[in-house]
């Protein structure tokens, strides 16, 4: 068993030293040809679906991605695979509605497209609470996670200056060539990933005495996705209504996400590209939950769950694999680092800078690009010491901040992209009201405990308060121009044209043949752990 720190073998840290060389300089070599803004931000528009697929895999796994998957598998059970297997639902429903109104529309940033539909105000507000989501909590957790587990091979150094190598590792081709590198090394990356993961799932299995030995003496209610109402962790009630509405923030508004898609070379590709995502998601059950399920048999007696996933690379891999492993750790760390990175930059470099000085030159946009993504860099490195001292209980409030601040967006683009109706007027009132009701919830919820509601529950009533808000402001004042729902909004017309369009073609090419496919295999694994 794990105990205090490893010793790696010369080979294990010969490959993992070798990895994390490849990748930098593969980053580095993809980012020759980055000289414009679209080159820059959005790789040309030329990515095609294999790379948009993987690419948002690579973005989406990162190390409390591995560390929590396995943790909560052994803690509570599998229920948190409900989060992946929803990601399925949610792309088919980001290719069907949203993802043509958002590509038709030629937008660098989601904030960008707020503004088209709505205005100026509401485009800041969102880009702001997109950077500070993604570089206070996710950059941060990401890399804090990935300095403990590398913690237990360097006890000697310090953990800021483990963070900042890793840190500056993916930043060093995120700077230099945008998202076009950040790409090429995200396929890699979710090859190596996803080889790894198996490796882990493998060992696990076989020392924990096979499937079969899992499936029988892990406990029934560990074992199952649909879990009672009054269950702490994830209740069905929050299944059906919190996780999607999380879910269509995380991969239909979210920059971090989204900025991938937006850099497809034709609709075809983002979709194709979006529901091979969707495929991706669902081994995860088998290849990094179920593990630390296994783990139950192996280490019963554990002292934390977020040991889990350590403990099952250093103690059951052989050397050489280890390397190969832990190697597959560091490409979910850097993968999500340089995605963080970009997109924070390009928020940053086009939602404001852009903005508010529109003559600005394309060698300018890709130089200011570049000196975000070190700045931004450099704060988050800053920030890990600041989350390492913080309590549980006050790292749990930052994370829970998601739940509490995201419904709002929500809201403004479902009924941007589906309701005529909705203006300037009815998206500032959501905006409004789902703060102040927000804040009233958190404090309630999460800090008084006077309000006895799970934060998923929280979550929806947070999306309807809001959703209402810009209903009823919407109705009180002038409808919007024409200009602001012409082209931007989902109309049946798109859906009889596309009909039209994909009459001809092969069903394999069909997405809405592809989608109904993905949804078959979600629904056959729910119904199997249900």
């Amino acid at each position: 068993m794990l105990q205090g720190h490893v010793t790696l073998a010369g080979l294990d840290a010969a490959i993992i030293g070798l990895y994390l060389l490849a990748v930098v300089a593969l980053g580095l070599f993809a980012s020759r040809k980055a000289t414009t803004a679209t080159d820059y931000f959005l790789a040309a528009r030329s990515s095609t679906w294999p790379t948009i697929g993987l690419a948002l895999l690579a973005s989406n796994i990162s190390s409390t991605t591995l560390i929590g998957l396995a943790g909560a598998a052994y803690a509570a059970g599998i229920a948190v695979y409900n989060y992946e297997w929803m990601a399925s639902v949610v792309l088919v429903f980001f290719c069907l509605f949203l993802l043509p109104v958002i590509l038709r529309s030629q937008v660098y940033t989601m904030p960008e497209f707020l503004e088209r539909r709505y205005d100026g105000s509401i485009r800041l507000y969102f880009s702001g609470l997109t950077i500070f989501l993604n570089i206070v909590v996710d950059t941060a957790g990401t890399l804090f996670g990935g300095a403990l587990m590398f913690k237990l091979i360097l006890p000697d150094v310090p953990l800021w200056q483990i963070a900042g190598l890793l840190a500056l590792a993916a930043g060093a081709y995120t700077v230099a060539g945008g998202l076009k590198a950040v790409l090429v090394t995200e396929v890699v990356q979710a090859v190596i990933l996803g080889g790894a993961s198996i490796f882990v799932a493998i060992f696990a299995f076989d020392k924990a005495g096979g499937w079969d030995a899992v499936m029988a003496a892990v406990p029934a209610d560990k074992m199952s996705l649909i879990r009672p109402a009054d269950d702490s962790n994830l209740p069905w009630t929050g299944l059906i209504s919190g996780v999607p509405l999380i879910g269509l923030y995380f991969w239909c508004t979210n920059q971090f996400m989204v900025q991938r898609v937006l850099s497809a070379k034709n609709l075809d590709h983002g979709r194709w590209g979006s529901l091979f995502a969707g495929l991706l998601k669902l081994p995860v059950l088998f290849l990094m939950v179920l593990p630390g399920s296994a783990a139950i048999l192996i280490y019963p007696h554990l002292d934390r769950p977020d040991l889990v996933y350590p403990t099952l690379i250093f103690d059951l891999l052989p050397v050489g694999v280890i390397g190969l492993v832990v190697a597959g750790f560091l490409a979910a760390i850097m993968s999500s680092i340089a995605s963080t990175f970009n997109s924070a930059s390009t928020l940053v470099t086009m939602d404001f800078v852009r903005r508010f000085n529109p003559d600005v030159s394309q060698a300018s946009l890709v130089r200011i690009g570049r000196i975000t993504t070190v700045t931004f860099m450099v704060l988050a490195v800053a920030w890990v010491p600041v989350v390492e001292n913080l309590t549980d209980t006050l790292w749990q409030y930052l994370q829970a901040v998601l739940a509490y601040a995201v419904p709002p967006v929500v809201a403004l683009f479902l009924a941007g992209i589906f309701w005529r109706r909705a203006n300037v007027a009815g998206a500032r009132a959501g905006v409004l009201v789902g703060l102040l009701a927000g804040g009233w919830l958190f404090h309630g919820v999460q800090i008084a405990h006077s309000i006895q509601l799970h934060f998923l529950l929280a979550a929806t009533l947070l999306f309807f308060i809001s959703l209402a808000a810009v209903i009823v402001a919407s109705l009180l004042t002038a409808p919007p121009p024409a200009e602001k729902t012409e082209t931007l909004m989902w109309t049946r017309a798109d859906y009889d044209a596309e009909s039209t369009a994909l009459a001809g073609r092969p069903l394999w090419q069909n997405y809405r043949v592809q989608a109904v496919a993905l949804l078959a295999m979600t629904a056959v694994i729910v119904w199997l752990f249900r």
